[in-house]
């Protein structure tokens, strides 16, 4: 049994669905005749009766109209009436009350029927299906002091012909349906795999030659398959998106730990030569050495919080309240590194409203942006921030009359370690993170991050985050 079931498993689906198909249609058609083949039998036996019933009916409304008594004199009057009732294949009796014959008209039917049952056995009044294809009726028949019985017996061969050359036909028909159920199932079959068949080839083309592979689409068809074919390319579209930025990412990530790193081998290959006996060569070389470590640190602490912010799942009820004293108090921090600079900042409106993210992630998203218009505003020495309400966001803007960011560069800005030639020159100490951080948290929140800049006028970055309800 369970060798069966492994075998059947090993089977390909194309088969596996013609086999069903086949088996389905088949099953439905062998059900549908063998119903219509039964009701068609009944009804034959049904039409057999009938027609006796009317010929029994016929012969008691003449005996009792005439009353006949059975003499003599009058059997050959009977019997004339009955020859002309009787029908083909059929016999007719009249039995006296100990059940012996009287009249007997028969065509083409002997009394070997009468080997077919025991008389004695049936009851005065009925109808009865014998062997040999015959249908016997029985009436009882009282006309003042005569009691006996009137017996029909019809030969239904025929209709057992009729019978069985229908179902010969029908089985007939079931082979033929057989046929046909199991080539259309194949056809259904290849009709329905064909897609899947086609995305199978894709993978292997995946597999095979790389990411860039897609499966061939119907713009004519919209069923379930075609949603599903739909789906595997904007997959692979993602996934080679993903791959683009991962290669990306270490590449960069390489680039900028190749620096540092190779600064402090070079002063540490300085020292090992003959730098360590001389004091100015050791202080500058431990001065560059613990700037580029703490430059590794940074870059290593930049590169943590932008995973936690990709990983770390969002909880429902964070929210941040009071966000307008927390603003107020993260720029007063900011004026105190920056005294050169002018924070000029309309925060009034998020006095009545709770911000749908928490107060930790927003003091490290503002100070991400605060800090980028601090590093990119060029000559100029003033920064903005205000706050705009609509009916289920609350948008922060933070804007800077800096060096602004180019038409090529500002769609790029966001990606990792990205930093544009004119507007993020690497004299600003930074990495390239910074956005790439504020984004990923805004993003956890349901939020997102826009950037609108003019190069040599400045830029505004736009921090939208949903309205919480208070609780």
């Amino acid at each position: 049994m369970n060798n069966s079931r492994v075998s059947f498993s090993r089977i390909p689906i194309k088969w596996k669905l013609t086999l069903w198909s086949a088996l389905l249609l088949f099953l439905l058609f062998a059900a549908y005749n063998a119903v219509q083949y039964m009701f068609v039998e009944k009804w034959m036996k049904k039409q057999a009766e009938t027609t006796t019933q009317e010929d029994m009916r016929e012969v008691l409304n003449y005996l009792l109209e005439k009353e006949f008594t059975f003499d003599e004199s009058e059997l050959s009057s009977i019997r004339g009436f009955l020859e002309k009732v009787n029908g083909k294949n059929q016999l007719i009796r009249v039995l006296d009350e100990d059940g012996a014959p009287i009249i007997i008209v028969s065509d083409n039917l002997t009394e070997q029927w009468l080997n077919a049952y025991p008389s004695s056995s049936l009851a005065d009044k009925g109808s009865w299906f014998l062997d040999q294809n015959l249908l016997l009726m029985r009436s009882p028949l009282t006309i003042f002091s005569f009691n006996g019985t009137i017996e029909i017996v019809k030969n239904i061969e025929d209709f057992e012909k009729l019978s069985s050359a229908f179902f010969r036909i029908m089985l007939i028909c079931c082979v033929g349906a057989i046929v046909i159920s199991g080539i259309g199932g194949g056809l259904l079959a290849r009709q329905l795999l064909k897609p899947l068949q086609a995305m199978n080839v894709a993978m292997t083309g995946v597999k095979q030659k790389g990411l860039q592979e897609r499966v061939q689409l119907n713009e004519n068809k919209n069923d379930e398959i075609a949603t599903l074919m739909k789906l595997f390319n904007e997959m692979m579209d993602q996934l080679e998106r993903s791959f683009g930025q991962q290669k990306q990412f270490v590449e960069d990530a390489s680039h900028e730990l190749r620096t540092p790193i190779a600064i402090i081998e070079g002063h540490l290959a300085l020292l090992q030569r003959w730098g360590k006996d001389d004091p100015a060569v050791l202080e500058e070389s431990l001065q560059a050495s613990s700037q580029e470590i703490a430059r590794l640190k940074g870059l290593v602490q930049e590169l943590l919080a932008l995973s936690r912010a990709e990983k770390e799942p969002t909880y429902g009820d964070e929210m941040s309240s009071h966000s307008k004293q927390k603003m107020e108090q993260l720029i007063r921090n900011i004026e105190v590194l920056h005294p050169e600079f002018t924070f000029q900042a309309d925060l009034s409106l998020l006095s009545d409203v709770d911000l749908f993210v928490s107060e930790q992630h927003l003091e490290q998203i503002m100070l991400i942006l605060l800090d980028n218009a601090v590093n990119y505003s060029g000559e100029s020495r003033k920064i903005e921030l205000c706050c705009l309400l609509g009916e289920t966001d609350v948008v922060i803007q933070v804007t800077d009359f800096g060096v602004g960011i180019s038409d090529q560069d500002l769609p790029l800005v966001m990606n990792r370690f990205y930093r544009a030639d004119r507007s993020r020159s690497g004299t600003s100490g930074g990495h390239g993170l910074g956005l790439s951080i504020a984004n990923r948290l805004v993003q956890r929140y349901d939020g997102s991050l826009l950037i609108e800049s003019k190069l040599h006028q400045g830029t505004t970055v736009s921090a939208i985050f949903k309205r919480a309800a208070r609780k």
